[in-house]
């Protein structure tokens, strides 16, 4: 007679969540890696549910849509949100440092995306000019997050410059196309000693998994939350994503087998 199968409780084999993943950026410690923004939705009103449902600690907006009165979009920003104003319009690196000033002249506080965009078919961002401006305000005290296209050498560039940590795109902003720089944002992701915010895009749940699974630090997510048809159950969506690619990658992907198939349970030692 064969001898019983032992049994263990699922219980016991659940892993314990880590419980020091923080994200660092300029010495903050953040426990979410899912920035939202604050454009293109139908109504700023939908704002506040937003940050709730995607969990969201930090949040952009354009200088541009900045008012003193609190009245506009800023009126419904939730006071717990840490602010990252950036440089939208900017065409050269002296209009970045000069919008980033004002941010931080107007109470936006020191956090800065920079974004230096001169073509207005593409709206790729001009690489040199952006570690121009890094450099530049680097050096003011601010916690510099330059937005590039997803190269290498202006990564490096801006990582020498000061930056805090690097935004490359994914796709042209606006695009929901996904990551169309797959392979150039895993090189990024692998060299860079700074965190690497996949930024510009995103379109699905799914892409912005995909992201944190390759290692990304974070992804900003505007575009695809606001325009969908629930932006507040797609921020919980992106929510559940981005959680979800982070646990997959510090889990540690299985191996990729090429060739033949792989048996998944032993072909010796049937019961007979």
């Amino acid at each position: 007679m064969s001898a019983p199968i032992e049994t263990t409780s699922c219980a016991a084999l659940t892993p314990s969540a880590p419980t020091d993943d923080a994200l660092v950026i300029g010495g903050v410690s953040l426990t979410s890696r899912l920035f939202i923004g604050t454009g293109k939705y139908g109504s700023d009103a939908l704002i506040p549910a937003v940050c709730a449902s995607s969990g969201s600690q930090v949040i952009t907006v354009a200088m541009r849509r900045v008012d003193k009165g609190g009245t506009g979009v800023m009126g419904h920003v939730p006071p717990h949100m840490r602010l990252l104003p950036n440089t939208s319009g900017a065409r050269n690196a002296a209009e970045a440092v000069r919008l980033a000033r004002l941010a931080r002249a107007a109470g936006c506080g020191n956090w800065i995306k920079i974004e230096v965009i001169s073509d207005m078919r593409w709206l790729l961002p001009d690489g040199y000019e952006t570690a121009k401006a890094t450099e530049i305000l680097a050096k003011e005290g601010f916690t510099v997050l330059p937005y590039i296209n997803a190269d290498l050498y202006v990564a490096r560039a801006c990582r020498d410059a000061g930056a805090a940590a690097v935004m490359p795109l994914g796709s042209p902003i606006g695009t929901n196309r996904g990551l169309r720089t797959k392979e150039m944002l895993g090189i990024i992701i692998e060299d860079s000693d700074l965190p690497v915010v996949v930024d510009a895009g995103i379109g699905r749940p799914s892409q912005a998994c995909e992201a944190m699974e390759m290692g990304a630090a974070a992804c900003l997510v505007n575009t695809g939350i606001a325009s969908s048809a629930d932006p507040v159950a797609m921020g919980r969506a992106f929510r559940q994503a981005v959680e979800a690619g982070r646990a997959a990658f510090l889990a540690g992907h299985g191996a990729v087998q090429s060739g033949h198939a792989v048996a998944s349970s032993p072909l010796t030692g049937f019961l007979r």
